[in-house]
């Protein structure tokens, strides 16, 4: 039976069997029965590799330790809030924050880059993701939109529908209308600025054959 540690463009825990391409987490989420009980635990929401020197940690969910998430790709990871992991993915984290600093100069710390995107994935309820509307047209690759009450990718002149299995249905991306955005605004900077993490920006199928 899959756990509920999948999680969605818009930052959700669902259970799917689909695993996806990138690990991370946001502090403990469940209880000592594995069942998830709250949507967050502190600030640093991270995304990881899915492999780094041989650590395997089984059984999944364990009582009092972080809960194990997975996301499809590095888009679905940086729409629901999360930024590269300062131990597994070092050299991607170094250049996140040369990419953050020159968006807020003088912002370099982990816990200051937290404070502030924290601040731009959440409504002030702490809770709800916060969306921002933007002009289609002026959206980088890579960033994420809703349409039509589910997610949307941006890629090229096209967007794909996020499944937690992959991309599917492709459309035109609309240029000249506001959409609703779940990919902060920080981060839209970031892979605006040339983004290429070591995990996968994205799954294959967003790719056409």
């Amino acid at each position: 039976m899959p756990l509920q540690n999948r999680v969605t463009p818009s930052g959700d825990l669902i259970a799917v069997p689909e695993r996806g391409l990138v690990y991370g987490n946001r502090g403990c989420l469940h209880d000592s029965y594995g069942n998830i009980r709250r949507h967050h635990n502190g600030r640093r929401w991270i995304a990881c590799r899915l492999s780094f020197r041989g650590r395997h940690r089984s059984p999944l969910l364990q009582p009092g330790r972080y809960t194990e998430l997975f996301f499809l790709d590095e888009a679905t990871a940086l729409a629901a809030g999360h930024r590269p992991c300062a131990e597994c993915r070092r050299v991607d984290f170094d250049r996140f924050v040369q990419l953050w600093s020159a968006r807020h100069p003088g912002e370099t710390g982990a816990d200051v880059i937290d404070r502030r995107l924290h601040a731009e994935r959440l409504q002030p309820d702490g809770r709800h993701q916060r969306r921002h509307l933007i002009l289609a047209g002026d959206l980088p690759d890579g960033a994420m939109i809703i349409e039509q009450g589910e997610p949307w990718l941006v890629c090229g002149d096209e967007l794909g529908r996020w499944t937690p299995g992959g991309y599917s249905d492709r459309v035109a991306r609309p240029k000249n209308h506001e959409v609703e955005v779940l990919t902060a605004p920080s981060l839209l900077y970031i892979l605006a600025s040339g983004w290429s993490p070591m995990v996968p920006l994205l799954h294959p199928s967003a790719q056409r054959s």
